[in-house]
């Protein structure tokens, strides 16, 4: 069985990332656009983003916006210029890397957040 390689779980990662965005923007849209069925409605759905799945969302959206942009800038790099092919799989773990830590450091900044309370 094929068990690939970093460049097949670096399209796999980009292709996850970028349908979560999309999730992500569909749902920043309804609910900004949810104050067309009044104030009431609006402040339901914003109070049921209090909850914690959505907040523990948030630290994933974070990484997820980061992976996908410096994937991104890996994927130009390798597309424009000829010397970035060869550093590819490097280039891929250094976007983890950044990625990762993006996680972390949204992860415990929004930890009292995550716990319940503003």
């Amino acid at each position: 069985m094929y068990r690939g390689r970093e460049g097949q779980w670096a399209f796999l990662l980009h292709r996850l990332s970028g349908l979560a965005i999309l999730a992500y923007l569909m749902l920043h849209v309804f609910s900004i656009g949810s104050f067309v069925f009044g104030e009431r409605f609006y402040m339901a759905i914003h109070e049921t983003y209090d909850l914690w799945p959505f907040r523990i969302g948030l630290v994933f959206v974070t990484a997820g916006v980061v992976y996908h942009a410096f994937n991104g800038l890996r994927i130009i790099v390798m597309d424009f210029t000829g010397a970035g092919v060869a550093y590819q799989r490097q280039m891929w773990y250094a976007v983890l890397l950044i990625s990762a830590a993006s996680f972390v450091y949204a992860a415990l900044t929004l930890w009292p957040r995550l716990v319940g309370g503003y």
